[in-house]
């Protein structure tokens, strides 16, 4: 009966003729009674006709206006099948917020005595119970006498759910009982793992690789997902989400996103399951014939590593630049000190392997090849001016252009003085000119030289003279069959003659040399005409000035041999 409604003055009322005292639980139930003929205790077994089978449920007519659904999982025998039209004997538990009775499979009856209780307790049966109250550490269920169930031992996460469970019939299990102190304690958590873990043997059974099948994410990682394929956990792998490169799952999914997955992998030993969601998508690699080498091809760098960078060409297809392929200019140390991720970048494709799923990029040759024409741009003889990027103890480098850098050997830098090191006469980023002395486009090596772009006065000299002509020139020393000869300042020949006699010797070397005629005879005869009427002396010594006949020029070794005249 329903409790009397109260006036505003606090007398109670009578309710109204019309309407019911009854509360409409307590109608439907009446309604069922006397629809199924007799009234149905909760827990007890009941025939019931199975009308659908869902992917997780069965669908039972119980002989009331609604039905009863049955988890898939009671099914958990390997040979243990079910279909519309069998019949089944199933125990009402409780009925949803959906209003479908919650059914299990068989019948379990409700203790009615302490014999009963004792038989359950000894053969560890499960029984049929009703929350009546939350009490402090735990739940009052009533079994025909009051038994206590630990929170701990409800199976509900919080207490919010232990409120649920007041009012509602649970199975559990007796796992102490004292007739004589009246204790009684159940266990409701042991029913439900174990129903957990009969739903997930018999998932594990019914999921066969390949399958695809509806998902929930339950959470989330930094490597992957948690996906609840029914009532089992599957592993969705960060890099099995998209055919896009994925950083965090967290970037494209979100826990109670519903999701279709491929199943991967089955491990049955560990009881893991692997699924994908690339998978469904059509495989990019498939059509990477369209790739070709020599072609240019733009993307977005996706990661840098030591050895290189990857490139995302097209969502799952990535090429590598490898770190030799990055520049003309300078050798990369550091990929990232060229490239960074999410830079937009332009390359050339080197080399496609469709089997292996690799495709080699370049960057250096999507800017063009500078060695291609340095033979034209550079010709032996030029001049060219640039900074010099580096020293070391042979030489300098000097950058010419982007990706070509010349070397100036120690020994050509100055032919006025012996150099230690380059780096007492040059230092790095100072720009200098210098003169290509060699270049071998194959091996990418040009030679410079500084030393030649100074003028020097035996090479002016050279230039002005030919083989034949007649110069004037003081001779300097006199040994061993030879003489050397000073033609100017700086410059020098030597003239074979023949080897004086001893006393000629002795008296060559007591005279003095007349230094008196030496000026003018130098200014007059400085490019070779000798002086009219000077005659011929008998020997020559240290001092004199003499006429000489041009005998051999040689540029490259700076040297001028003389005969006399």
């Amino acid at each position: 009966m329903s409790d009397p409604i109260v006036s505003n003055s606090g007398s109670p009322e009578t309710p109204a003729i019309n309407e019911p005292n009854e509360s409409f639980k307590d109608i439907l139930s009446q309604f069922e009674q006397s629809k199924s003929g007799k009234p149905q205790e909760a827990g007890q077994g009941r025939e019931g006709t199975v009308i659908a089978v869902t992917v997780d449920s069965v669908l039972v007519d119980i002989g009331f206006k609604t039905e009863g659904i049955l988890p898939l999982a009671a099914f958990s025998g390997a040979s243990q099948t079910v279909k519309p039209g069998d019949k089944l004997v199933v125990s009402i538990k409780s009925r949803d917020p959906g209003g479908y009775y919650e059914l299990t499979l068989g019948r379990i009856e409700r203790p009615k005595d302490w014999a009963s209780l004792q038989k359950a307790f000894a053969e560890k049966t499960t029984i049929m119970g009703t929350v009546t109250a939350v009490v402090k550490g735990g739940l009052s269920v009533d079994l025909g006498v009051r038994a206590f169930m630990p929170a701990s031992r409800s199976g509900a996460r919080d207490a919010a759910e232990m409120e649920k469970l007041v009012e509602q019939e649970i199975r559990c299990r007796i796992t102490k009982l004292d007739e004589t102190e009246e204790d009684v304690v159940v266990d409701r958590r042991v029913i439900v793992e174990e129903e957990e873990r009969a739903a997930k043997g018999r998932r594990y059974s019914e999921v066969k690789e390949g399958t695809t099948l509806q998902g929930t994410v339950r959470s989330l990682t930094d490597y992957g997902a948690f996906i609840d394929i029914g009532g089992v956990d599957a592993l969705l792998h960060v890099s099995d989400i998209s055919r896009s490169r994925v950083s965090k799952p967290a970037d494209v999914l979100s826990v109670g996103q519903e999701l279709e997955v491929k199943v991967l992998k089955i491990d049955s030993e560990k009881r893991r399951i692997s699924v994908g969601m690339k998978q469904l998508e059509p495989d990019p690699w498939d059509s990477v014939a369209k790739y070709k080498p020599g072609e240019r091809a733009r993307g977005t760098v996706t990661r840098v590593l030591d050895f290189g960078a990857f490139v995302e060409l097209e969502p799952g297809i990535e090429g590598l630049i490898h770190v030799s392929e990055m520049s003309w200019a300078k050798k990369v140390r550091t990929p990232s000190d060229v490239v960074k991720p999410g830079d937009t970048v332009e390359t050339v494709i080197l080399g496609v392997s469709a089997d292996e799923r690799r495709i080699s990029l370049g960057l250096k040759q999507a800017l063009g090849d500078p060695w291609a024409d340095a033979a034209q741009k550079f010709p032996v003889g030029s001049v060219i001016e640039g900074p010099v990027t580096s020293l070391t103890k042979f030489g300098a480098f000097v950058q010419l252009s982007e990706g070509i850098e010349g070397m100036i050997h120690i020994s050509d830098l100055s032919a006025e003085k012996r150099i230690n090191h380059p780096q007492d006469v040059l230092k790095v980023g100072q720009s200098i000119k210098a003169q290509v002395l060699e270049i071998e486009t194959e091996k990418r090596r040009l030679k410079l030289g500084i030393k030649q772009l100074v003028p020097t006065s035996i090479e002016e000299y050279i230039a002005e003279h030919q083989e034949g002509n007649i110069v004037s020139g003081r001779v300097m020393e006199v040994s061993g069959g030879q003489a050397r000869a000073e033609l100017g300042e700086g410059i020098q020949g030597t003239c074979r003659i023949a080897a004086a006699r001893p006393a000629e010797e002795k008296t060559l070397a007591e005279s003095k040399p007349d230094l008196g005629s030496l000026s003018s005879m130098l200014k007059a005869h400085w490019k070779g005409a000798p002086v009219a009427g000077e005659s011929k002396p008998e020997a020559v010594r240290a001092g004199q000035i003499r006429s000489f006949r041009i005998a051999k020029l040689d540029p490259a070794a700076k040297k001028i041999e003389l005969e006399l005249t």
